[in-house]
């Protein structure tokens, strides 16, 4: 063997972090010269980003501790776009998708709103006083950090032209297109292993096909589950507050190739047969979902196989009305999905807790159904010690309950 096989094969080193690359790029470039001082840019930087077409989000945090928080006061704004333009560049070849053209910083959606006033709330909404007590119930992305690029106007009233004049992003899970506004609309990257389970949900299950069921969303966003149910090839009747999402579902299903019908306006006037007769894949209301069980009730026999009650801290508020329209379903069975935030010692307690209050309900009602938590799902940890929870509610006539 010659000395040159003898010698061990160098181990490939790994490609730098591209903030990392941007940040030394940009730094070489401005008058910025002392390498110790680069060194500790460096270690107080991220180290991570989602891509979000064209936008690249950063972590909560980024670029605000001390020495950051000083570089970047000191420097003239075109220093500092020059930065964010390296990194953006850097991100951007590692990834090898398109050219990102917009940074961010993600600082989580805030529980409660700092201010509001009424002119400020969208017209065909009327949560006026909901907003002006403090409570985000919009999930407004109010706390988002915009570093790079234009995001839009900041002022809209959810209108068609303002939809226009907004900036977009993209992105695909499970296969399923979703888009949204950034800078008006929330995105929980962390809901794609319950999107997952849901596509999954009838596999290998003695039960009704999905096919041609319906399915209900109480609290749609820009259709993270409501896709689920529409490529499962359900009819999704859905209600959104927020107009922002409403319309980013709108595109969204479109984007997926499915027939979507929005009801606002004077169109929440019509009946349900009017609304219902153009045969369309998604229909999504936008108002209170405490109107869609009168809305169910005019319906004949409906069909619900799944009633998702998707909301955070807790989604008991929708529990009675998602029990009532189930209950109405002409399927032998559906399943009510419970999304909550629960103490991580206090699963069990809380699971038993809902399936005493659906038992309640049954007993009350009288009509045959009867009600167990099936199974108990932990999507994501919401802080220490605490999960999202969705606790799966099977509904069935007393008969064939095990």
């Amino acid at each position: 063997m010659g000395p040159a096989q003898d010698r061990p094969k160098r181990k490939k080193l790994p490609p730098p972090n591209p903030i990392e690359a941007g940040i030394t790029a940009w730094f070489q470039s401005t008058p910025l010269s002392q390498v110790s001082q680069l060194e500790e840019l460096i270690a107080q930087a991220p180290k991570r980003w989602t891509v979000y077409e064209p936008m690249a989000l950063l972590p909560a945090g980024a670029f605000s501790t001390g020495i950051w928080k000083r570089i970047l006061s000191d420097l003239p704004d075109e220093q500092i776009d020059s930065l964010w333009g390296r990194v953006l560049a850097e991100i951007s070849k590692r990834t090898g998708g398109p050219h990102l053209t917009h940074l961010a910083v993600n600082e989580g959606i805030p529980a409660a709103l700092q201010h509001s006033t009424p002119e400020e709330v969208p017209q065909e909404v009327e949560v006026a006083k909901t907003i002006l007590a403090q409570e985000n119930i919009l999930r407004s992305p109010t706390g988002l950090r915009m570093l790079h690029g234009d995001f839009g106007p900041a002022s809209a009233d959810g209108a068609a032209a303002d939809f226009e004049r907004a900036f977009w992003v993209s992105t695909r899970q499970n296969g399923i297109f979703q888009t949204w506004a950034p800078r008006w609309t929330m995105f929980s990257r962390g809901n794609i292993k319950e999107k997952a389970r849901l596509l999954d949900f009838h596999r290998n299950r003695a039960t009704n096909s999905p096919e041609n069921a319906w399915a209900v969303d109480l609290y749609a966003g820009i259709g993270y589950f409501t896709f689920s149910y529409a490529k499962l090839g359900m009819q999704v009747l859905c209600w959104e507050l927020n107009p922002w999402s409403v319309e980013g579902l709108r595109k969204g299903a479109a984007g997926n190739g499915w027939s979507v019908r929005v009801v606002k306006g004077s169109d929440l006037a019509l009946s349900m047969d009017e609304l219902l007769d153009g045969s369309e894949r998604v229909i999504v209301f936008l108002e209170d979902n405490k109107n869609a069980a009168r809305r169910i009730k005019e319906l004949i026999g409906p069909n619900i196989l799944h009633v998702n009650c998707g909301m955070l801290p807790t989604s008991e508020a929708s529990w009675k009305d998602a029990w009532d329209m189930a209950a109405r379903s002409e399927s032998r069975e559906a399943w009510l999905h419970l999304h909550e935030n629960v103490g991580v010692a206090d699963i069990e307690k809380r699971r038993e807790e809902i399936e005493r209050y659906f038992l309640d309900l049954a007993h009350k009602d009288g009509n045959g159904r009867m009600a167990r938590v099936e199974h108990t799902e932990l999507v994501k940890t919401f802080a220490p010690g605490v999960w999202h929870v969705v606790f799966d509610l099977y509904i069935t006539r007393s008969s064939s309950i095990t």
